[in-house]
């Protein structure tokens, strides 16, 4: 008798948290979080990354990252499996790769320069084996998304641009 006195309880108690909670605006926020996103990056809010080498930051929210992740899936998984980068194994997507380009590649804006004109790693000439993400296919915030996603896992994810995965 004691039990189902406490059932009930609990339940009336689940139904009103529930009638004047408004979770709408938690679970839509939610939903356009991928889930890796929290658990290899480490995400869970805002995080500020640096977009140029004078030290300038931006704010880069989860869903944004989560944005970017989605565009990297699109457009640039072929190549970059895991941050990996097939046709040269040697130029992966790791930071201290980015770091060691020239340009280099390990700033927000740097990394958008080269997505929008991919040139070699020495940075002497073009090279056709990245996709060129002009304006018109992609917008500035967005490859800004996928700029701060990549960088992101670079510092982050485990394993991203190594050799073997």
């Amino acid at each position: 008798m004691l039990y189902k006195f406490f059932a009930r309880c609990f339940f009336l108690a689940l139904v009103i948290f529930f009638t004047f909670y408004d979770t709408s605006s938690f679970i839509a926020h939610a939903v356009n979080i991928d889930p890796y996103i929290g658990r290899y990056l480490h995400v869970t809010e805002q995080i500020a990354l640096e977009m140029d080498k004078q030290g300038n930051t931006r704010l880069f929210s989860p869903v944004e990252l989560s944005v970017g992740k989605k565009l990297f899936e699109a457009n640039c998984i072929n190549c970059h499996v895991g941050g990996a980068t097939l046709p040269d194994p040697q130029v992966s997507l790791a930071l201290t790769t980015l770091k060691g380009a020239n340009p280099p590649r390990d700033r927000i804006n740097a990394l958008v320069d080269f997505m929008r004109q991919p040139m070699t790693y020495d940075g002497s000439q073009e090279t056709y084996w990245c996709r060129q993400l002009t304006p018109n296919f992609l917008p500035q915030q967005q490859v800004e998304s996928l700029a701060a996603f990549v960088l992101t896992a670079a510092k982050k994810a485990p394993g991203w641009g190594q050799e073997d995965f």
